[in-house]
């Protein structure tokens, strides 16, 4: 079949975006826009498409070179809730990759009519709302391609100095410093990376790990002790020699559980890539057993599985074109469980994905694709797995057609938290519940509180996983107030935080959905926009104005039937 002009969009817009970045960045030596968005992620790529639309000159730094965050990067069963939330750049976008499978030539791997269209709580290509809540990552890429080139809006390849990433003149922020010394100057910022990385670079006070669940009266923050989801199964031993306390702990459990149920600490929920798989034959690269490969990595696999544990390893939500979202499910998947941070005795961060420089988290990032790698070489190939899950197991490998400039492997690991903004406004699971008001809405969100393990522990002598949240929302979709994207005044005047948000863990855990990081995208870049004209502090934007222009450009703000 001939390739869709979306696809040959995708061909061209990659190699000519990143190639014109590069030369950007090391061309000048300063660059200055009204409007400077840092991070190519979904919400990162809303935003400047709004600014650039509202006409405003806008920059997106983009520091990994490829658009979307995670929405191009494997998360392509999207996590969402309520579709009536999306209004504005966002729904543009699901609907553009809807329009695309719309075309014959989409279908490469499979038929149309042989998708299962199965998505999460709707169809997966839903004719009623001409919305596509499932699609390939190279589509989605392409899609964000596409908007930003209509949008006029410049890209420059680069990643902040973690060391030194901003210039301020009192308490405003003047210039984002890239890696190499170049200077991109603007007038409001916008942090729409995964991690805050502007954050402490602006001066922004921030919090990392679980709050207690009394500091805001919450249920499900803090130590969440042994909740049943993404379980180990019971019995299995957490010593390398079997019932040998003497012999010393296996990789990654640790002695105690730590606090009391319901404590703080400054864990960090487990990351993973979304993977691309497929079982079309013309389409997949076999797994390979990955270099420095240990079976003892995966000794708790095997233990697991001599408990009784058969089946999930990981899901397998089916894309078009018979490719997956490979995500984690399951006491022993595809999280990397307490392979983002380190603490030491008395519980205090030695290290994290969010204090690392950039050739840390590289080599953290490497440590997460040997695990997943192995964990699926093991599953297929290894004879301590019964035969029974190797022949499940075996059709999978990854799909040649996505990331091809990156070895057919996600461009993003999934960064589910790192720094949260601590500003005057905190949202909260009061808030997400619908318990407590929200008076200046600038989206909503409506998926599960969700967070996933943070770490392996020995409880009763036997290994348990700890961390994992699923709390259903029960009184539909709410608000997310503007104040909980703006700075304290006092700390910075020109920075909104649409994704790394004043928010506890627990709250997080929903909003930082990427639906919802296109909306707050949006919101925080028209809220840009409108501080420029009035030449005022983010925090002073009237919030009439900012309603009446968001809805203008159709962001929902209270619930519509669709």
């Amino acid at each position: 079949m001939k390739p869709s002009a979306l696809a040959l969009l995708f061909a061209f817009a990659s190699v000519v975006s990143v190639a014109f970045a590069e030369e950007t960045t090391l061309a000048a030596k300063a660059i200055s826009a009204q409007v400077v968005v840092y991070g190519d992620t979904s919400g990162g790529v809303a935003a400047a498409v709004q600014a650039a639309r509202m006409g405003k000159e806008t920059v997106l730094v983009s520091p990994v070179g490829h658009l979307g965050g995670m929405t191009s990067s494997g998360l392509g069963w999207t996590d969402i809730g309520r579709s009536a939330i999306l209004g504005g750049v966002a729904r543009e976008f699901y609907h553009r990759v809807y329009l695309h499978y719309q075309d014959e030539a989409a279908w490469e791997w499979e038929a149309r009519s042989d998708f299962n269209n199965v998505g999460q709580g709707a169809p997966a290509l839903d004719d009623k709302t001409q919305l596509a809540m499932t699609f390939e990552p190279h589509v989605a890429e392409a899609v964000f391609d596409e908007l930003l080139k209509d949008a006029g809006v410049q890209v420059v390849r680069g990643r902040i100095d973690l060391a030194d990433g901003a210039v301020k003149d009192g308490r405003r922020l003047t210039a984002l410093r890239l890696e190499g010394g170049g200077l991109i100057e603007g007038d409001v910022f916008i942090d729409a990376s995964y991690e805050g990385d502007l954050l402490p670079a602006a001066g922004v006070s921030f919090r990392v790990g679980r709050e207690a669940n009394a500091e805001f009266n919450e249920m499900g923050n803090g130590n969440t002790g042994q909740r049943r989801t993404h379980q180990m199964p019971d019995g299995v031993d957490p010593y390398v020699v079997a019932r040998d306390a003497s012999s010393g702990l296996l990789p990654s459990v640790n002695a105690t559980i730590g606090g009391p149920l319901g404590s703080a600490d400054e864990r960090l929920q487990s990351y993973c890539y979304r993977l691309t798989l497929t079982d079309v034959p013309a389409n997949r690269i076999t797994i390979a057993k990955p270099e420095g490969y240990r079976e003892a990595d995966y000794e708790l696999l095997f233990r697991a599985i001599e408990a009784g544990h058969r089946w999930p390893f990981f899901t397998t939500s089916l894309m078009p074109n018979r490719k997956t979202d490979t995500n984690n499910n399951g006491g022993v998947s595809m999280d990397f469980i307490g392979g983002n941070y380190k603490l030491d005795e008395d519980g205090k961060t030695v290290w994290s994905w969010v204090t690392l420089d950039h050739a840390g988290r590289e080599r953290v990032a490497a440590a997460h694709k040997k695990w997943q790698l192995g964990l699926l070489w093991t599953l297929q190939n290894h004879p301590r797995v019964p035969a029974e899950i190797r022949r499940r197991v075996a059709p999978w490998g990854l799909a040649a057609d996505e990331y091809q400039d990156n070895d057919t492997w996600p461009y993003a690991i999934y960064v589910r938290e790192g720094r949260r903004m601590a500003s005057d406004f905190v949202m909260t699971e009061g808030h997400c519940r619908n318990q407590l008001p929200i008076d200046d809405p600038i989206g909503m969100g409506a998926y599960t509180l969700d967070s996933h393990n943070t770490q392996r522990c020995v409880v009763d002598g036997v290994v348990r996983n700890e961390g994992d949240v699923q709390l259903r929302l029960t009184d539909g979709p709410y608000k997310i107030a503007y104040r909980a994207i703006t700075p304290r005044a006092d700390e910075c005047e020109n920075l909104l935080v649409p994704w790394a948000l004043s928010s506890t863990h627990i709250a997080f855990g929903s909003i930082r959905m990427e639906p919802v990081f296109m909306i707050l995208g949006q919101s925080a870049a028209t809220a840009a926009s409108l501080a420029i004209d009035e030449v005022i502090p983010v925090q002073e934007v009237s919030y009439e104005a900012l309603r009446e222009r968001l809805l203008k450009d159709d962001q929902r703000l209270e619930v519509v039937a669709e």
